[in-house]
């Protein structure tokens, strides 16, 4: 079964680096995963696996720490449930798709958190929630950006990722 894994917090230098994507497709491979491929360096891999999604989950970030030492969190989602956020996209037309922002977790969310969030100002800064993921739209012209991956994460205590709508799409596609 195809599953889609996005990282939480892969940095260009330092502690959670990922030297070469070609590495992480060859370790994850040899972890068991089928047809791994990756998208961009900030930490997107698509796979073909058995596991659930925590075995799925728990088997990348191992693999990782054991052979890079990256200790990365890992959301993982199926192409139907990336589908449906992108479908669910509360942003037309007359907002620039450069700046709407998906943010994914494997946590279930509190309601009461989340109803609270949305009755917050965020100024010129967007926020709306999903069946499968939080929205975000972040314009460039917003002087102080407040909604970011560790706001929300402090905020919902959970643990997040943030990608652009533009990669979602793609590995949906992929």
């Amino acid at each position: 079964m195809k599953k889609i894994a996005l990282l939480r917090g892969v940095t260009p230098t330092g502690k959670n680096r990922i030297p070469k994507m070609s590495y992480l497709v060859e370790i994850l491979t040899q972890a068991g995963l089928e047809n791994v491929k990756t998208y961009i360096q900030s930490g997107n891999v698509v796979c073909e696996t058995d596991l659930d999604d925590d075995g799925l989950s728990r088997l990348i970030h191992d693999t990782i720490q054991e052979k890079i030492g990256a200790d990365l969190a890992v959301i993982v989602k199926s192409p139907a449930q990336l589908e449906r956020a992108l479908f669910e996209n509360p942003f037309g037309e007359s907002y620039d798709v450069s700046r709407v922002h998906l943010v994914f977790t494997n946590a279930c969310l509190d309601k009461d958190k989340l109803n609270e969030l949305a009755k917050s100002d965020f100024g010129e800064e967007e926020f709306h929630t999903g069946s499968e993921c939080l929205y975000l739209y972040l314009p460039k012209e917003a002087k102080k950006k407040r909604l970011n991956t560790n706001f929300l994460e402090k905020k919902l205590q959970i643990t997040a990722t943030m990608r652009k709508a533009s990669s979602i799409l793609r590995l949906k596609q992929m």
